[in-house]
């Protein structure tokens, strides 16, 4: 027992890895109470685990509906789930630590490094403490916005639920959701305020905390990093470029915009793609829409949100560094230059891996449930892809997963959140010293 103990301390990838299992194998025995069921039956252990897994990977895939199947109580749990996923359990650990004034140990503190994804541990514990301020500051902001406007359809203590529950949700990028019956916001598609709000969160909390930071900091400094500059272009880039495409694809489809006013299509198509940056929320109804959209959304959902985020995916500097990588060799250079920013070598490669390891676990995961699932390839692949960047969109083929296809997306969930490296650095044996460098040996390329 003692080197099992051992061999997870002295790896903070493992006791990521052991720490977000244990919370979901926790929330599923709560989620599996008969009180946390609408009807007081249990409910199965494999949908519990399928719900619990969702919310702490901040997924918002589900087996059975949020809004229906589950009682308050087992709402709540779902709540805590995702708001300890969004913001890593090492986080509120520390925050616990905080309230009781206990010191944050060095194996603590590269803990926290490796679950807020930092290249080193300096200022890692005041990171923290703003970690929470602007995650407990947006989302009551969002949670005041959201209650103001669910007033008109429903009770005050009712809007009030409906506003925090889906100002975390969409905070954390989880796409969970409580109206019942698997509509999501189809019944706002054209309400300017939930659109924007929705939005709103979903942008700033696939951002990443050390963005928000930087932005902050921005009056004092003048200054962002090469991070944040790099985060900020490219999801200002994706999303309006996904705008575009999503309205001019889906612009004359009967099942989707075709009956919509052009200030509602506008709406729409921005909330569909800033929705796919791991967020689930969706105006419109997947399984409608063409499908060069649905695959279009796939590339987004891959892509996924920004480092040290509530969000899954590759992540938009991965994509951003493939894409100079590409642009260098195409115009013979050496460098990979971002922002008149030379990116080392090694970030150029971590880039390659983690895309390459994203993609061969797609392909796999969507060769077996197309062996398993009786459906469309696209409907899989699209499946497959959104539990792996944590998006939470289907096209309907969720509630319908066999059991072998329920357990790999719980797997491609987990993996999506934690991260393909992050997995195999707690997986795989610690490297040893390389003492020597093989001869260089050439081959033909392209």
């Amino acid at each position: 027992m003692g080197k099992v103990l051992k061999w997870l301390y002295e790896s903070p990838p493992r006791i990521l890895v052991l720490g977000f299992a244990v919370i979901i194998l926790l929330g599923a025995q709560l989620l599996r109470l008969p009180v946390a069921s609408a009807t007081g039956e249990p409910t199965r252990w494999i949908d519990a685990l399928f719900t619990a897994t969702s919310a702490t990977c901040v997924t918002g895939l589900v087996t059975v509906d949020t809004g229906t199947h589950y009682s308050t109580f087992g709402q709540i749990v779902i709540l805590a789930l995702i708001q300890i996923g969004g913001l890593g359990f090492m986080t509120m650990a520390t925050l616990f630590a905080f309230f009781l004034k206990r010191r944050i140990s060095l194996k603590e503190r590269l803990i926290l490094q490796e679950a807020l994804n930092q290249s080193s541990i300096e200022g890692i514990v005041r990171l923290v403490r703003r970690v929470a301020f602007y995650a407990l500051t947006i989302e009551a902001a969002g949670a005041l916005l959201f209650t103001l406007r669910f007033l008109f359809d429903m009770s005050p203590g009712r809007a009030v639920y409906y506003g925090i529950f889906h100002a975390v949700s969409f905070f954390n990028n989880a796409g969970f959701d409580i109206m019942g019956n698997f509509r999501s916001l189809t019944d706002y598609v054209g309400d300017p305020l939930v659109n924007i709000v929705t939005m709103l969160l979903i942008i700033l909390g696939g951002l990443g905390f050390v963005v928000l930071s930087d932005l902050t900091d921005y009056r004092r400094t003048r200054r962002l990093s090469l991070h944040s500059k790099v985060v900020l272009s490219m999801t200002g880039f994706l999303i309006l470029f996904g705008a575009v495409v999503i309205f001019a694809f889906e612009y004359t489809n009967p099942g989707t915009m075709g009956p919509l006013g052009l200030g509602e299509k506008v709406l729409a198509a921005f909330t569909q793609s800033v929705s796919p940056r791991t967020a689930g929320v969706n105006t419109l109804d997947m399984a409608s829409l063409r499908q060069a959209t649905q695959f279009f959304i796939v590339v987004l959902m891959f892509i996924g949100a920004s480092p040290g985020s509530t969000g899954g995916g590759i992540k938009t500097t991965t994509f951003t560094a493939l894409l100079g990588a590409v642009f260098a060799m195409i115009r013979g250079k050496e460098d990979v230059v971002l922002f008149r920013h030379r990116l080392a070598q090694e970030r150029v490669y971590k880039a390659l891996t983690v895309t390459l390891l994203s993609l061969t676990l797609v392909m796999i995961a969507t060769m077996i449930l197309s062996t398993t699932e009786d459906h469309h390839f696209l409907q899989i692949l699209f499946e497959v892809t959104s539990a792996f960047g944590t998006v939470g969109l289907t096209m309907g083929l969720t509630t319908q997963l066999t059991l072998t296809g329920k357990i790999i997306i719980i797997l491609m969930m987990f993996i999506g959140r934690l991260g393909p490296l992050t997995l195999g650095y707690a997986l795989g044996p610690k490297p040893g010293r390389v003492l020597y460098r093989h001869a260089e040996g050439k081959i033909i390329i392209g």
